[in-house]
């Protein structure tokens, strides 16, 4: 047990995130109040976090997406070719087919086949491609 010095509550060990500097090895302060701080924080300096969000997603040079195309044409192609029609509004993003979830990605099983994709999560395409591989026709 231990006692959060912001909200003053005994707590168990494991209501406190581990913290090699300290001498028990977990911070002082609980899980709770560690995640309601960052909120707080994230709150306060949301023009900065946005701003480093934004930069955080593109931190691919121009030289590796040029030699990705090169090295993945079919790939490169299969993707513009969906996004096209995305925009178009001939094809149109679905819940994710496993588990629903309405953010989703198109996956192609295979990348002769543009259109014909499946739309998976995150999280479920990652699990795809790790049970299965690239897919056929991935070069």
């Amino acid at each position: 047990m231990k006692k959060c010095f912001k909200c003053q509550q005994e707590k168990p060990l494991s209501e406190f995130y581990k913290h090699p500097m300290m001498g028990d090895g977990h911070l002082n302060k609980c899980k709770e109040c560690t995640k309601k701080d960052v909120r707080k924080n994230r709150r306060q300096n949301i023009s900065h976090y946005r701003s480093y969000d934004r930069e955080r997603g593109n931190r691919q040079t121009n030289e590796y997406r040029k030699d990705y195309r090169q090295r993945f044409p079919k790939k490169t192609k299969a993707r513009r070719k969906v996004a096209y029609h995305v925009m178009k509004g001939d094809l149109t993003a679905k819940p994710c087919e496993v588990c629903g979830a309405d953010k989703t990605v198109a996956h192609h099983d295979d990348y002769d086949k543009p259109l014909d994709v499946r739309w998976l999560c995150q999280t479920h395409h990652a699990e795809w491609h790790k049970q299965n591989g690239e897919g056929k026709n991935g070069i």
